[in-house]
Protein backbone atom coordinates (compact mmCIF):
# COMPACT_ATOMS: atom_id res chain seq x y z
CA UNK A 1 0.00 0.00 0.00
CA UNK A 2 1.22 3.55 -0.50
CA UNK A 3 2.49 5.41 2.25
CA UNK A 4 0.48 8.60 2.84
CA UNK A 5 0.56 11.39 5.24
CA UNK A 6 -3.30 12.41 4.38
CA UNK A 7 -4.83 13.58 7.35
CA UNK A 8 -1.31 13.83 9.20
CA UNK A 9 -0.93 16.83 10.70
CA UNK A 10 2.63 17.94 9.66
CA UNK A 11 5.18 20.47 11.13
CA UNK A 12 8.21 21.46 8.92
CA UNK A 13 11.25 23.44 10.82
CA UNK A 14 13.70 25.12 8.16
CA UNK A 15 15.17 28.52 8.86
CA UNK A 16 16.17 28.30 4.71
CA UNK A 17 13.12 29.28 2.56
CA UNK A 18 14.38 27.61 -0.05
CA UNK A 19 15.02 24.23 1.65
CA UNK A 20 11.42 24.21 3.29
CA UNK A 21 9.71 24.81 -0.22
CA UNK A 22 12.12 21.71 -1.80
CA UNK A 23 10.40 19.64 1.48
CA UNK A 24 7.66 21.06 0.99
CA UNK A 25 6.62 19.73 -2.48
CA UNK A 26 8.28 16.41 -1.08
CA UNK A 27 5.61 16.23 1.11
CA UNK A 28 2.77 17.56 -0.82
CA UNK A 29 3.89 14.42 -3.31
CA UNK A 30 2.83 12.05 -0.21
CA UNK A 31 -0.64 13.18 -0.06
CA UNK A 32 0.15 15.93 2.94
CA UNK A 33 -2.92 18.12 3.22
CA UNK A 34 -1.90 19.62 6.72
CA UNK A 35 1.61 20.77 6.72
CA UNK A 36 2.75 23.86 8.88
CA UNK A 37 6.22 25.64 8.33
CA UNK A 38 8.07 27.27 11.27
CA UNK A 39 11.30 29.34 10.22
CA UNK A 40 12.99 29.39 14.07
CA UNK A 41 13.24 27.01 16.70
CA UNK A 42 10.88 29.29 18.88
CA UNK A 43 8.37 29.56 16.05
CA UNK A 44 8.33 25.28 15.86
CA UNK A 45 7.80 25.74 19.85
CA UNK A 46 4.86 28.36 19.29
CA UNK A 47 3.17 26.12 16.86
CA UNK A 48 3.94 23.01 18.51
CA UNK A 49 1.61 24.21 21.62
CA UNK A 50 -1.08 25.17 19.60
CA UNK A 51 -1.56 21.65 17.47
CA UNK A 52 -0.64 18.39 18.35
CA UNK A 53 2.04 17.00 14.99
CA UNK A 54 1.99 13.69 13.48
CA UNK A 55 5.09 14.31 12.37
CA UNK A 56 7.71 17.17 12.45
CA UNK A 57 10.92 17.60 10.27
CA UNK A 58 12.90 19.72 11.91
CA UNK A 59 16.50 21.40 10.61
CA UNK A 60 19.47 20.82 13.21
CA UNK A 61 20.82 24.40 12.34
CA UNK A 62 18.49 26.80 12.80
CA UNK A 63 20.34 29.99 12.79
CA UNK A 64 19.98 32.34 16.12
CA UNK A 65 17.84 31.22 18.83
CA UNK A 66 16.94 27.25 19.84
CA UNK A 67 19.09 25.03 17.11
CA UNK A 68 17.06 21.77 16.52
CA UNK A 69 18.62 19.78 19.17
CA UNK A 70 17.06 22.14 21.90
CA UNK A 71 13.87 22.44 20.00
CA UNK A 72 13.46 18.49 20.22
CA UNK A 73 14.46 18.89 23.91
CA UNK A 74 12.03 21.38 24.66
CA UNK A 75 9.25 19.58 22.77
CA UNK A 76 9.75 16.40 25.16
CA UNK A 77 10.04 18.42 28.46
CA UNK A 78 7.28 19.76 27.98
CA UNK A 79 5.32 16.91 26.48
CA UNK A 80 4.24 19.22 23.41
CA UNK A 81 4.63 15.83 21.48
CA UNK A 82 3.73 12.31 22.45
CA UNK A 83 4.32 8.91 21.74
CA UNK A 84 2.80 9.51 18.81
CA UNK A 85 4.97 11.62 16.68
CA UNK A 86 7.86 11.10 14.99
CA UNK A 87 10.42 13.33 15.21
CA UNK A 88 13.18 13.71 12.26
CA UNK A 89 16.42 15.57 13.04
CA UNK A 90 17.64 17.06 9.41
CA UNK A 91 21.39 18.15 8.89
CA UNK A 92 23.94 19.60 6.61
CA UNK A 93 26.81 18.92 9.10
CA UNK A 94 28.96 16.58 8.76
CA UNK A 95 31.13 16.80 11.67
CA UNK A 96 31.31 14.52 14.81
CA UNK A 97 30.35 17.15 17.02
CA UNK A 98 26.91 17.85 15.25
CA UNK A 99 25.99 14.88 14.32
CA UNK A 100 26.31 13.76 17.84
CA UNK A 101 24.43 16.87 19.05
CA UNK A 102 21.69 15.64 16.68
CA UNK A 103 21.06 12.51 18.02
CA UNK A 104 21.73 13.77 21.47
CA UNK A 105 17.51 14.07 22.29
CA UNK A 106 16.64 10.54 20.31
CA UNK A 107 14.86 11.76 17.41
CA UNK A 108 13.02 8.97 15.76
CA UNK A 109 15.33 9.14 12.62
CA UNK A 110 18.28 11.57 11.38
CA UNK A 111 18.51 12.53 7.93
CA UNK A 112 21.33 14.81 6.18
CA UNK A 113 21.07 17.04 3.49
CA UNK A 114 20.48 16.25 0.53
CA UNK A 115 17.55 13.57 0.87
CA UNK A 116 14.91 12.79 -1.68
CA UNK A 117 11.38 11.59 -1.14
CA UNK A 118 12.02 7.92 -1.43
CA UNK A 119 14.30 8.00 1.33
CA UNK A 120 11.90 10.74 3.49
CA UNK A 121 9.12 7.90 2.86
CA UNK A 122 11.16 5.50 3.73
CA UNK A 123 11.87 6.87 7.25
CA UNK A 124 8.45 8.14 7.72
CA UNK A 125 7.07 4.44 6.76
CA UNK A 126 9.31 3.02 9.22
CA UNK A 127 8.43 4.50 12.09
CA UNK A 128 4.64 4.64 11.74
CA UNK A 129 4.72 0.95 11.37
CA UNK A 130 6.98 0.71 14.04
CA UNK A 131 5.16 3.02 16.36
CA UNK A 132 1.47 1.97 15.40
CA UNK A 133 2.58 -2.13 16.93
CA UNK A 134 3.87 -0.32 20.15
CA UNK A 135 1.10 2.22 20.42
CA UNK A 136 -0.35 -0.08 23.49
CA UNK A 137 2.39 -0.42 25.29
CA UNK A 138 3.79 3.68 24.96
CA UNK A 139 0.34 4.60 25.61
CA UNK A 140 0.33 3.13 29.08
CA UNK A 141 3.79 4.63 29.39
CA UNK A 142 2.64 7.93 28.23
CA UNK A 143 -0.23 7.92 31.49
CA UNK A 144 2.21 6.78 33.55
CA UNK A 145 0.29 2.93 34.09
CA UNK A 146 4.02 0.76 34.23
CA UNK A 147 1.95 -2.63 35.15
CA UNK A 148 -0.54 -2.17 31.95
CA UNK A 149 2.73 -1.21 29.35
CA UNK A 150 4.07 -4.46 30.89
CA UNK A 151 0.86 -6.48 30.05
CA UNK A 152 0.52 -5.16 26.71
CA UNK A 153 4.12 -5.90 26.35
CA UNK A 154 3.93 -9.38 27.07
CA UNK A 155 0.84 -9.33 25.38
CA UNK A 156 2.40 -8.35 22.10
CA UNK A 157 5.55 -10.75 22.39
CA UNK A 158 3.34 -13.65 22.69
CA UNK A 159 2.43 -12.50 19.16
CA UNK A 160 6.11 -13.22 18.10
CA UNK A 161 6.34 -10.70 15.21
CA UNK A 162 10.26 -11.51 14.10
CA UNK A 163 10.52 -7.71 12.92
CA UNK A 164 9.40 -5.79 16.71
CA UNK A 165 10.41 -9.16 18.53
CA UNK A 166 13.84 -6.71 19.27
CA UNK A 167 11.89 -3.61 19.56
CA UNK A 168 9.61 -5.24 22.10
CA UNK A 169 12.82 -6.77 23.96
CA UNK A 170 14.48 -4.11 24.61
CA UNK A 171 10.98 -2.48 25.62
CA UNK A 172 10.60 -5.03 27.92
CA UNK A 173 13.58 -4.95 29.90
CA UNK A 174 13.66 -0.94 30.42
CA UNK A 175 10.31 -1.54 32.12
CA UNK A 176 11.20 -4.28 33.98
CA UNK A 177 14.06 -1.61 35.73
CA UNK A 178 11.43 0.97 36.07
CA UNK A 179 9.70 -1.31 38.35
CA UNK A 180 12.77 -2.48 40.01
CA UNK A 181 12.36 -6.08 38.22
CA UNK A 182 16.00 -6.27 37.97
CA UNK A 183 15.94 -10.34 37.55
CA UNK A 184 13.49 -10.27 34.56
CA UNK A 185 15.80 -7.27 32.92
CA UNK A 186 19.07 -8.92 33.06
CA UNK A 187 17.70 -12.24 31.74
CA UNK A 188 16.10 -10.35 29.08
CA UNK A 189 19.46 -8.69 28.09
CA UNK A 190 21.38 -11.54 28.39
CA UNK A 191 19.04 -13.19 26.13
CA UNK A 192 19.76 -10.77 23.63
CA UNK A 193 23.47 -10.87 24.02
CA UNK A 194 23.34 -14.45 23.69
CA UNK A 195 21.95 -14.08 19.99
CA UNK A 196 23.60 -10.84 18.96
CA UNK A 197 25.85 -7.99 20.32
CA UNK A 198 24.41 -5.03 21.03
CA UNK A 199 25.23 -1.94 22.95
CA UNK A 200 21.75 -1.55 24.05
CA UNK A 201 21.83 -4.66 26.10
CA UNK A 202 25.28 -4.20 27.49
CA UNK A 203 24.41 -0.43 28.88
CA UNK A 204 21.16 -2.24 30.40
CA UNK A 205 23.25 -4.92 32.19
CA UNK A 206 25.55 -2.02 33.64
CA UNK A 207 22.72 -0.19 34.37
CA UNK A 208 21.31 -2.95 36.71
CA UNK A 209 24.89 -3.44 38.30
CA UNK A 210 24.61 0.71 39.36
CA UNK A 211 21.24 -0.18 40.30
CA UNK A 212 22.11 -3.13 42.47
CA UNK A 213 25.39 -1.36 43.94
CA UNK A 214 27.65 -3.28 42.34
CA UNK A 215 29.31 0.06 41.20
CA UNK A 216 32.72 -1.57 40.46
CA UNK A 217 31.36 -3.94 38.21
CA UNK A 218 29.44 -1.64 36.96
CA UNK A 219 31.87 0.81 35.92
CA UNK A 220 34.20 -2.16 34.17
CA UNK A 221 31.09 -2.89 31.78
CA UNK A 222 30.62 0.96 30.73
CA UNK A 223 34.30 1.25 30.15
CA UNK A 224 34.68 -2.05 28.06
CA UNK A 225 31.86 -0.43 26.04
CA UNK A 226 33.48 2.68 25.57
CA UNK A 227 36.72 1.19 24.76
CA UNK A 228 34.52 -0.20 21.70
CA UNK A 229 32.78 2.61 21.00
CA UNK A 230 33.69 5.54 22.16
CA UNK A 231 30.24 7.52 20.39
CA UNK A 232 28.01 5.91 23.41
CA UNK A 233 27.05 9.04 24.87
CA UNK A 234 24.93 7.28 27.27
CA UNK A 235 27.87 5.30 28.62
CA UNK A 236 29.43 8.45 29.66
CA UNK A 237 26.79 9.75 31.55
CA UNK A 238 26.19 6.04 33.68
CA UNK A 239 29.45 6.27 33.88
CA UNK A 240 29.73 9.90 35.36
CA UNK A 241 27.14 8.35 38.00
CA UNK A 242 28.97 5.68 38.76
CA UNK A 243 32.26 7.27 39.93
CA UNK A 244 29.69 9.88 41.50
CA UNK A 245 28.43 6.81 43.89
CA UNK A 246 31.91 6.11 44.84
CA UNK A 247 32.42 10.06 45.17
CA UNK A 248 35.38 9.52 42.62
CA UNK A 249 34.65 13.05 41.45
CA UNK A 250 38.15 13.71 39.73
CA UNK A 251 36.87 10.65 37.38
CA UNK A 252 33.42 12.16 36.80
CA UNK A 253 35.27 14.95 35.88
CA UNK A 254 37.37 13.26 33.32
CA UNK A 255 34.20 11.55 31.82
CA UNK A 256 32.45 14.63 31.24
CA UNK A 257 35.26 16.78 29.45
CA UNK A 258 35.59 13.55 27.16
CA UNK A 259 31.75 13.48 26.56
CA UNK A 260 32.11 17.59 25.88
CA UNK A 261 34.96 16.92 23.46
CA UNK A 262 32.54 14.52 21.54
CA UNK A 263 29.37 16.71 21.90
CA UNK A 264 30.10 19.99 23.03
CA UNK A 265 26.20 21.44 22.99
CA UNK A 266 25.25 18.89 25.56
CA UNK A 267 23.66 21.52 28.98
CA UNK A 268 23.17 19.08 31.23
CA UNK A 269 26.78 18.18 30.83
CA UNK A 270 28.25 21.37 30.84
CA UNK A 271 26.50 22.12 34.38
CA UNK A 272 27.51 18.52 35.58
CA UNK A 273 31.02 19.13 34.55
CA UNK A 274 30.87 23.28 35.91
CA UNK A 275 29.48 21.84 39.30
CA UNK A 276 32.52 18.80 39.15
CA UNK A 277 35.35 20.89 38.60
CA UNK A 278 33.69 23.82 40.80
CA UNK A 279 33.91 20.87 43.85
CA UNK A 280 37.32 19.45 42.83
CA UNK A 281 38.32 22.75 43.36
CA UNK A 282 39.68 23.33 39.33
CA UNK A 283 38.23 27.39 38.90
CA UNK A 284 39.24 27.49 35.86
CA UNK A 285 38.00 24.55 34.08
CA UNK A 286 34.93 25.65 36.14
CA UNK A 287 34.56 29.28 34.91
CA UNK A 288 34.59 27.86 31.56
CA UNK A 289 32.29 25.08 31.91
CA UNK A 290 29.12 27.65 33.58
CA UNK A 291 29.99 30.35 31.12
CA UNK A 292 29.44 27.59 28.27
CA UNK A 293 26.39 26.75 30.29
CA UNK A 294 24.79 30.73 30.73
CA UNK A 295 25.24 30.57 26.84
CA UNK A 296 23.61 27.17 26.13
CA UNK A 297 20.75 27.81 28.77
CA UNK A 298 19.83 31.40 26.43
CA UNK A 299 17.75 29.33 24.13
CA UNK A 300 17.33 25.46 26.51
CA UNK A 301 14.60 24.30 28.50
CA UNK A 302 17.06 23.62 31.37
CA UNK A 303 18.38 26.99 31.66
CA UNK A 304 18.23 28.20 35.40
CA UNK A 305 19.22 31.16 37.47
CA UNK A 306 21.51 28.65 39.20
CA UNK A 307 23.86 28.32 36.11
CA UNK A 308 24.50 32.32 36.65
CA UNK A 309 24.82 32.03 40.62
CA UNK A 310 27.32 28.88 40.29
CA UNK A 311 29.24 31.33 38.00
CA UNK A 312 29.23 34.35 40.42
CA UNK A 313 29.87 32.08 43.41
CA UNK A 314 33.06 31.21 42.01
CA UNK A 315 34.29 34.75 41.30
CA UNK A 316 33.11 35.46 45.14
CA UNK A 317 35.63 33.13 46.12
CA UNK A 318 38.05 33.73 43.41
CA UNK A 319 37.86 37.47 45.20
CA UNK A 320 36.68 38.81 41.47
CA UNK A 321 33.65 40.71 43.26
CA UNK A 322 33.08 43.20 40.34
CA UNK A 323 32.80 40.12 38.08
CA UNK A 324 30.34 38.35 40.33
CA UNK A 325 28.24 41.44 40.62
CA UNK A 326 28.12 41.59 36.71
CA UNK A 327 26.96 38.49 36.56
CA UNK A 328 24.37 38.96 39.04
CA UNK A 329 22.97 42.22 37.06
CA UNK A 330 22.89 39.99 34.07
CA UNK A 331 20.88 37.42 35.73
CA UNK A 332 18.41 39.76 37.52
CA UNK A 333 18.16 41.03 33.63
CA UNK A 334 17.41 37.40 32.43
CA UNK A 335 14.91 36.58 34.88
CA UNK A 336 13.21 39.69 35.95
CA UNK A 337 10.31 39.50 38.08
CA UNK A 338 11.34 36.09 39.04
CA UNK A 339 11.81 35.93 43.11
CA UNK A 340 13.92 32.57 42.85
CA UNK A 341 16.35 34.44 40.52
CA UNK A 342 16.20 37.65 43.39
CA UNK A 343 16.70 35.87 46.56
CA UNK A 344 19.33 33.64 44.60
CA UNK A 345 20.99 37.38 43.40
CA UNK A 346 20.55 38.83 47.12
CA UNK A 347 21.92 35.85 48.71
CA UNK A 348 25.04 35.85 47.17
CA UNK A 349 25.13 39.67 47.23
CA UNK A 350 25.71 39.38 50.92
CA UNK A 351 29.15 37.94 51.20
CA UNK A 352 30.11 39.80 47.82
CA UNK A 353 29.79 43.76 49.35
CA UNK A 354 30.90 42.16 52.43
CA UNK A 355 34.22 41.36 50.49
CA UNK A 356 34.01 44.98 48.80
CA UNK A 357 33.91 46.67 52.12
CA UNK A 358 30.36 47.96 51.57
CA UNK A 359 28.61 46.77 54.76
CA UNK A 360 25.29 49.09 53.88
CA UNK A 361 24.61 46.99 50.38
CA UNK A 362 25.37 44.25 52.10
CA UNK A 363 23.08 44.81 54.94
CA UNK A 364 20.84 45.75 52.37
CA UNK A 365 21.15 42.11 50.24
CA UNK A 366 20.51 40.33 53.65
CA UNK A 367 17.35 42.07 54.53
CA UNK A 368 16.23 41.43 51.25
CA UNK A 369 16.93 37.74 51.15
CA UNK A 370 15.03 37.42 54.44
CA UNK A 371 12.58 39.43 53.12
CA UNK A 372 12.60 36.79 49.86
CA UNK A 373 13.41 33.56 51.77
CA UNK A 374 10.22 34.54 53.90
CA UNK A 375 7.81 34.96 50.82
CA UNK A 376 8.98 32.17 49.34
CA UNK A 377 9.08 29.75 51.99
CA UNK A 378 9.21 25.86 50.80
CA UNK A 379 8.39 26.91 46.95
CA UNK A 380 12.56 27.73 46.86
CA UNK A 381 14.50 24.77 45.92
CA UNK A 382 16.02 23.23 49.48
CA UNK A 383 19.72 23.93 48.29
CA UNK A 384 19.28 27.70 47.51
CA UNK A 385 17.61 27.72 50.81
CA UNK A 386 20.53 25.81 52.49
CA UNK A 387 22.49 28.69 51.01
CA UNK A 388 19.64 31.31 52.84
CA UNK A 389 20.46 29.54 56.29
CA UNK A 390 24.08 30.11 56.05
CA UNK A 391 24.01 33.73 55.21
CA UNK A 392 21.37 33.85 57.82
CA UNK A 393 24.03 32.21 60.25
CA UNK A 394 26.63 34.45 59.27
CA UNK A 395 25.39 37.86 59.66
CA UNK A 396 24.03 36.94 63.27
CA UNK A 397 20.27 36.42 61.67
CA UNK A 398 19.90 33.13 63.68
CA UNK A 399 16.49 32.91 64.62
CA UNK A 400 15.77 33.21 60.86
CA UNK A 401 18.79 30.54 60.25
CA UNK A 402 16.95 28.20 62.58
CA UNK A 403 13.52 28.67 61.38
CA UNK A 404 14.39 27.41 58.38
CA UNK A 405 16.69 24.59 58.94
CA UNK A 406 14.01 23.11 61.33
CA UNK A 407 11.82 22.58 58.52
CA UNK A 408 14.57 21.48 55.51
CA UNK A 409 15.56 18.85 58.06
CA UNK A 410 11.95 17.96 59.06
CA UNK A 411 10.81 17.31 55.14
CA UNK A 412 14.43 15.38 54.21
CA UNK A 413 14.93 13.50 57.03
CA UNK A 414 15.45 10.60 55.03
CA UNK A 415 17.58 11.83 52.68
CA UNK A 416 21.06 11.40 53.99
CA UNK A 417 22.75 13.25 51.21
CA UNK A 418 20.92 16.52 51.99
CA UNK A 419 21.63 16.10 55.67
CA UNK A 420 25.30 15.38 54.34
CA UNK A 421 25.12 18.85 53.12
CA UNK A 422 23.27 20.28 55.77
CA UNK A 423 26.47 19.03 58.18
CA UNK A 424 29.06 20.51 55.91
CA UNK A 425 27.38 23.71 55.68
CA UNK A 426 27.36 24.04 59.32
CA UNK A 427 31.10 22.77 59.66
CA UNK A 428 32.29 25.30 56.62
CA UNK A 429 30.99 28.17 59.36
CA UNK A 430 32.28 26.56 62.31
CA UNK A 431 28.98 25.63 63.40
CA UNK A 432 29.70 21.57 63.72
CA UNK A 433 27.24 19.34 64.81
CA UNK A 434 25.23 22.23 65.32
CA UNK A 435 21.74 20.57 64.23
CA UNK A 436 22.85 16.83 65.19
CA UNK A 437 20.43 16.62 68.09
CA UNK A 438 16.89 17.89 65.56
CA UNK A 439 18.55 15.18 63.00
CA UNK A 440 18.89 12.65 65.44
CA UNK A 441 15.29 13.51 67.01
CA UNK A 442 13.36 14.26 63.96
CA UNK A 443 15.22 10.46 62.46
CA UNK A 444 14.03 9.07 65.45
CA UNK A 445 10.46 10.16 65.79
CA UNK A 446 10.49 9.02 62.33
CA UNK A 447 11.74 5.42 63.15
CA UNK A 448 9.73 5.00 66.20
CA UNK A 449 6.29 6.24 64.05
CA UNK A 450 7.40 3.55 61.33
CA UNK A 451 8.21 0.66 63.88
CA UNK A 452 4.29 1.30 65.90
CA UNK A 453 2.66 1.50 62.56
CA UNK A 454 4.67 -1.38 61.13
CA UNK A 455 3.56 -3.27 64.72
CA UNK A 456 -0.15 -2.52 64.36
CA UNK A 457 -0.31 -3.53 60.81
CA UNK A 458 1.37 -6.82 61.70
CA UNK A 459 -1.65 -7.53 64.02
CA UNK A 460 -4.08 -7.39 61.58
CA UNK A 461 -4.60 -3.49 63.05
CA UNK A 462 -4.97 -1.48 59.57
CA UNK A 463 -7.00 1.43 60.08
CA UNK A 464 -5.15 1.72 63.47
CA UNK A 465 -1.87 1.76 61.25
CA UNK A 466 -2.85 4.12 58.84
CA UNK A 467 -4.18 6.45 61.54
CA UNK A 468 -1.07 6.30 63.05
CA UNK A 469 0.60 7.52 59.40
CA UNK A 470 -2.08 9.99 58.61
CA UNK A 471 -0.88 11.67 62.47
CA UNK A 472 3.03 11.02 61.33
CA UNK A 473 2.81 12.55 57.65
CA UNK A 474 0.96 15.66 59.52
CA UNK A 475 4.26 16.17 60.86
CA UNK A 476 6.72 15.32 57.80
CA UNK A 477 3.87 15.70 55.00
CA UNK A 478 6.44 14.82 52.38
CA UNK A 479 8.70 11.72 53.84
CA UNK A 480 8.65 8.92 51.41
CA UNK A 481 9.42 6.45 53.71
CA UNK A 482 5.81 6.44 55.67
CA UNK A 483 4.27 7.74 52.33
CA UNK A 484 5.56 4.08 51.27
CA UNK A 485 4.19 2.34 53.89
CA UNK A 486 1.12 3.63 54.25
CA UNK A 487 0.99 2.25 50.34
CA UNK A 488 2.18 -0.82 51.45
CA UNK A 489 -1.07 -1.04 54.33
CA UNK A 490 -3.09 0.11 51.79
CA UNK A 491 -3.13 -2.50 49.13
CA UNK A 492 -2.92 -5.09 51.72
CA UNK A 493 -6.60 -3.93 53.00
CA UNK A 494 -7.80 -3.34 49.90
CA UNK A 495 -6.17 -7.34 49.11
CA UNK A 496 -7.06 -8.38 52.64
CA UNK A 497 -10.70 -7.06 53.10
CA UNK A 498 -13.65 -6.48 50.54
CA UNK A 499 -12.73 -3.53 48.02
CA UNK A 500 -13.60 -0.18 48.63
CA UNK A 501 -14.21 2.52 46.58
CA UNK A 502 -13.47 5.22 49.30
CA UNK A 503 -9.73 3.09 49.84
CA UNK A 504 -9.01 2.87 46.66
CA UNK A 505 -9.65 6.72 45.88
CA UNK A 506 -7.00 7.33 49.02
CA UNK A 507 -4.74 4.58 47.26
CA UNK A 508 -4.85 6.44 43.96
CA UNK A 509 -3.97 9.91 45.34
CA UNK A 510 -0.93 8.40 47.54
CA UNK A 511 0.35 6.72 44.36
CA UNK A 512 0.18 10.47 42.75
CA UNK A 513 1.85 12.03 45.94
CA UNK A 514 4.43 9.02 45.79
CA UNK A 515 5.51 10.37 42.62
CA UNK A 516 5.19 14.24 43.21
CA UNK A 517 7.55 13.86 46.50
CA UNK A 518 9.82 11.79 44.55
CA UNK A 519 9.29 8.33 46.13
CA UNK A 520 12.11 6.16 44.36
CA UNK A 521 10.32 4.61 41.27
CA UNK A 522 11.73 0.88 41.77
CA UNK A 523 10.12 0.43 45.00
CA UNK A 524 6.82 2.12 43.78
CA UNK A 525 6.84 0.02 40.44
CA UNK A 526 6.89 -3.06 42.41
CA UNK A 527 3.91 -1.42 44.72
CA UNK A 528 1.73 -0.46 41.60
CA UNK A 529 2.25 -3.72 39.61
CA UNK A 530 0.43 -5.35 42.74
CA UNK A 531 -2.16 -2.75 42.93
CA UNK A 532 -2.93 -3.39 39.55
CA UNK A 533 -3.46 -7.07 40.16
CA UNK A 534 -5.54 -5.99 42.56
CA UNK A 535 -7.64 -3.45 40.35
CA UNK A 536 -7.88 -6.32 37.42
CA UNK A 537 -9.30 -8.91 40.06
CA UNK A 538 -11.98 -6.59 41.22
CA UNK A 539 -13.29 -5.96 37.59
CA UNK A 540 -13.18 -9.57 36.94
CA UNK A 541 -15.77 -10.24 39.84
CA UNK A 542 -18.08 -7.21 38.77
Amino acid sequence: MKFSLLGKATLLVDDNPVMRKAIREMLYALDADQVSEADSGQAAIVAMTKTRFDVVLCDYNLGPGKNGQQVLEEARFRRLIDYRCVFVMISAEQSTAAVLGAMEGKPDEYLTKPFNAQQLISRLSRNFSRKDFLAPVERAIDKGNLPLAIQQCDHLLAQNDKKMHLNLLKLRAELAISVGDFDKARAIYQEVLHQRELSWARIGLGVIDFQNNNIEQAIAGFRSLMAENPMLMECYDWLGKAYEALDQYGDVENVMHQALELSPQSILRQKKLAETADKNGNLETAEKAYKNVVKLGKHSVHRSSADYAGLARLYARSNAGTQALQVLEEMRKEYANQPEADLRASALEIEVFKALGNEEAADKALQRTVQLAGLLGNKAPRELQLEVVKACFQNDQHGKAEEILYDLIKYHIDDDAFLNAVRKMQSDIGLHNHSEILIQKTKQALIAANNRGVALYKQGKFKEALDLFEQAIVNLPDNKTIILNMLKIMIHDLKANDFDEEKNRRTKALFKKAKQVGVDPHKLGILQIEYAKLLHAHSERI
